[in-house]
């Protein structure tokens, strides 16, 4: 059976003042239906040019990615954005929600563009408020509900399309730490009910909630395992363990 997501050998080379910047520099890694992983690095290790191949939104320079068995490393950019919508479901830092919008109404959103019907798209708004334990807040405005609130109103959204693959880019950067504990566990929620959740971050504490960490380094991986493994922490030379990794 294929692999949920597959890079093979993959390159992102950007030209930069007369020289090549390799962002990834020959990554390969599989992830599985029902995994919880953490891609982690910090800032320059590559992690947000994966993210991007990862959730169609570039390709690689060389090298392949499937998605669900299907090659896209190739796709042009329509072919792309159908895959996308259909198999994938985007948490970002920042809620992306729409203020005149209502809570059910920004949940519906995406569906308008797949072109779902009125009526099943408020059923599948209300069926995913209900998942995040919002349905109760559907009539409300965005500026009426909390940080944590907000991020898993964009949570149900990316549910709503019944994603293949929920892809959070630092869901917690906006919210404080208790509020940001609060979504990675219900992350976790979803991943035991079966939803496959891999988390962007470059903070080693979020990360260690997933089940399965993959650590860049200057466009190559050079951690993948277990994320309760002492190796999936980076150390500083004093033997403690770095902060915001």
């Amino acid at each position: 059976m294929a692999h949920l997501i597959e890079l093979k050998d993959v390159y992102k080379i950007y030209p930069m003042g007369g020289e090549e910047v390799h962002a990834l520099d020959g990554v390969s890694f599989a992830i599985d239906r029902g995994e919880f992983v953490a891609i982690v690095g910090q800032s320059g290790s590559g992690k947000s040019t994966a993210m991007n191949i990862i959730g169609c939104l570039d390709v690689p320079t060389s090298g392949t990615y499937h998605l669900g068995g299907v090659d896209v490393s190739t796709m042009d950019d329509d072919r792309q954005a159908e895959i996308r919508n259909k198999m994938l479901g985007f948490v970002f830092q920042q809620y992306n929600l729409i203020p005149k919008l209502t809570v059910r109404e920004n949940v519906e959103l995406p569906l308008l563009y797949a072109g779902l019907s009125a009526e099943e798209r408020r059923e599948r708004a209300v069926e995913a408020l209900e998942r995040v334990g919002l349905a109760d807040k559907q009539k409300n405005l965005p500026n009426q509900l909390s940080g944590g609130q907000q991020q898993r109103v964009s949570i149900a959204r990316a549910l709503a399309g019944k994603p293949s693959v929920i892809l959070a880019d630092e869901p917690t950067g906006a919210l404080d730490s208790r509020t940001g504990r609060e979504v990675l566990d219900f992350l976790r929620k979803l991943n035991a009910e079966g939803d496959t959740v891999v988390l962007i971050t470059h903070d080693n504490s979020i990360a260690r909630k997933a089940k399965r960490i993959i650590r860049l380094q200057d466009g190559r991986v050079i951690y993948d395992g277990d994320a309760a493994d002492p190796g999936a922490v980076v150390h500083s030379e004093d033997g403690g363990e770095e902060a915001g990794v």
